[in-house]
């Protein structure tokens, strides 16, 4: 355990921004789920919904230094590909 008050501090800060950040990614993950479901029923009008929310999603992260600028892009490009595949 740290004995500096400031290290301390740090320690304590770190694990809520952890905390916050999983919860975070984990809200990502589950929009992100919903986006491939719809896609594997293949339902169009669906995926596209959930793609919305999805997109703002990760753009939230993003601004919230969850997610760096070029892997939030990534993962919406990569949606958006496969949502824009179907037929």
């Amino acid at each position: 355990m740290a004995n500096i008050k400031s290290a301390k501090k740090r320690v304590i800060t770190s694990a809520k921004r952890a905390e916050r950040n999983q919860a975070v990614k984990s809200a990502v993950k589950t929009e992100i789920k919903k986006v491939r479901a719809a896609i594997e029923a293949g339902n169009k009008e669906e995926a596209a919904k959930a793609l919305v929310n999805a997109t703002s999603a990760i753009d939230k992260a993003e601004s919230k230094g969850v997610f760096k600028k070029n892997t939030a892009s990534r993962k919406v490009s990569r949606l958006a590909q496969a949502v824009n595949k179907m037929n």
